[in-house]
């Protein structure tokens, strides 16, 4: 049924997904494409249909589960952050040596200005690298319409689609008009010559064949309805907008640009669309969020004449994410007071929240660690990152997912004591785990404090892959029964903690201390379902 909804770029995408017959999300939560897999989640649709849903223990379980489901005929998403995608690459790249069976897309939300990342990092060069097509909307309507092309492009090209946003098309609204919903795909197998396993005799043929696609697909983007190119009377400049820079360029003349305009949403980049603008126009201005993606393959497309401008040579900024207010800067436009910030919108610096066990953890953990002299501790992604800031000031690193244990490990080998490592409960099962097997097998003399909120709380509070399993994961692995310890952190236990912490430090070998207490927000979430759930009964 067609229906006019007003959608989130993330809740298009997903909906798109399922009226194209989705059978199966595969995601680890990552801002900002949570939303993606939570609608599917919660959707009417998708329940009844049997969609599967369920969230993974990290990224590259996701893409590998979902090449099981494109395998047997079936189409499936893959979500994730952008940084998650370095977690999924040697799948996901591989994935386009085996090429795909039932359609698979692969969708990164990038995050430019790092709301909430470690960096800045661009998708598209990963689909460059894997030889995969790359779509990349411009508006929640073209997100819907595209993801259900996108399908389709796969199983009729046997090759993943990596799809790629950034965080305002995810997490902005539009109105959106959707299309009836396709029926799920059969089951069906490959064809027995397909080259799904990857011995060298035939990865090599594979990756020939992936080589002989591309210039198919460079003319499939050359006649893309998502890339067009629009004359515009003022030939001193013209304008090549990637995604979302079309919509801004766009707001910017209501009445029409008055400058020629690539607008490209299908790569590979379409090289004809882009010598037919250097033919007429004096200057190229490109406009891209992220970084110089296109930038810099058209310096290689077109002569060295040719002058082109954008993030490299600071028309647009560097750094950051694209804006309405520097995409009229890069134009050389006056600045627009209606799309100034206001100025009663003063920012907030994140913290932890009243309530949480994160901060009864590290009070105990300062008051502890001081008493030591060359002390250091290594953080993790999570919530409790936050503990960097005051406060606390009590984590001297986080650089990725995992890092901490191993991080810690290293410091200890070099002759560091105490050594702590301090990772989320989330954290260590996505891709702690392996870390700690080093530790224990290199009888590491380190401290790894598991701070349990029993959920993934930065992202929201989605499911986590080893909630109640962290005691018996560290068992398995090798840590001895012993210098595993669970505790509350509740202010009246920072004593027992304390101690157990001193304890667990003094001990020269591995050691895991698990303060365990869920998350003050999901929490109030469960108690609050319960409350509405007996008065539902009464």
């Amino acid at each position: 049924m067609e229906e006019k909804l007003l959608l989130l770029g993330d809740q298009a995408i997903a909906l798109g997904a399922l009226h194209a017959g989705l059978s199966g999300v595969y995601a680890y939560p990552g801002t900002p494409s949570t939303e993606i897999t939570e609608y599917i989640q919660q959707s009417e649709l998708a329940i009844n249909r049997g969609v599967y849903s369920r969230w993974c223990t990290n990224e590259k379980t996701a893409m590998e589960a979902a090449l099981g489901v494109s395998y047997v005929g079936k189409r499936a998403l893959v979500c994730m952050k952008h940084v998650g995608l370095n977690v999924a690459a040697d799948a996901f790249v591989n994935s386009s040596i085996t090429g795909t069976n039932g359609g698979l897309v692969v969708l990164v939300a990038d995050d430019p200005s790092m709301h909430s990342s470690q960096n800045e990092q661009d998708s598209r060069f990963y689909g460059k690298f894997a030889l995969a097509p790359i779509f990349e909307p411009s508006s929640q309507q073209e997100a819907y319409d595209m993801i259900r092309y996108a399908f389709d492009f796969s199983e009729e090209h046997k090759l993943p689609v990596l799809m790629r946003v950034t965080t305002r098309m995810a997490h902005s609204r539009a109105v959106v008009h959707t299309k009836a919903a396709r029926e799920q795909n059969p089951m069906k197998f490959p064809d027995p010559t397909a080259g799904w396993v990857l011995l060298p005799a035939i990865a090599r043929k594979r990756y020939a064949t992936v080589i002989g696609q591309q210039p198919t697909l460079e003319q499939l983007a050359e006649t893309s309805s998502f890339n067009s190119y629009t004359d515009g009377p003022n030939r001193k400049r013209g304008v090549i907008a990637c995604g979302i820079a079309y919509n801004y360029l766009m707001e910017q003349f209501p009445e029409g640009c008055d400058f020629p305009v690539l607008k490209i949403s299908q790569y590979p980049l379409p090289k004809n669309m882009i010598r037919r603008m250097a033919e007429t126009c004096e200057e190229i201005l490109v406009l891209e969020d992220g970084q110089p993606f296109v930038e810099e393959q058209v310096r290689g497309i077109l002569p060295i004449s040719c002058k082109i401008t954008g993030r490299i040579t600071g028309e647009a900024p560097r750094t950051g994410e694209l804006t309405p207010d520097n995409v009229r800067a890069a134009l050389g436009l006056p600045a627009s007071k209606n799309m100034a910030p206001c100025e009663y919108v003063v920012p907030r610096p994140p913290a932890l929240c009243n309530g949480c066990g994160h901060r009864d953890m590290y009070e105990t953990l300062n008051r502890v660690i001081r008493e030591y002299k060359d002390y250091k501790v290594f953080g993790d992604i999570g919530c409790y990152t936050l503990g960097a800031l005051p406060p606390f000031r009590a984590i001297h690193t986080c650089v990725d997912m995992g890092a901490s244990i191993t991080m810690a490990k290293g410091a200890a080998d070099a002759g560091l004591w105490p050594a702590i490592a301090v990772i989320g409960d989330s954290t260590f099962t996505h891709s702690g785990i392996t870390g700690l097997l080093d530790a224990v097998n290199a009888k590491a003399n380190i401290t790894i404090v598991i701070s349990d909120n029993l959920t993934t709380a930065m992202t929201g509070g989605q499911d986590s892959a080893g909630t109640n399993r962290q005691e018996s994961i560290c068992r398995g692995v090798g840590v001895e029964p012993e210098h595993i310890r669970v505790v509350v952190p509740l202010p009246k236990n920072m004593e027992e903690i304390a101690a157990i912490l001193r304890e667990e430090i003094n001990y020269k070998g591995v050691s895991v201390i698990i303060p365990r207490r869920e998350c003050i927000q999901t929490l109030k979430r469960h108690h609050q379902a319960k409350l509405k759930n007996e008065s539902s009964k009464s």
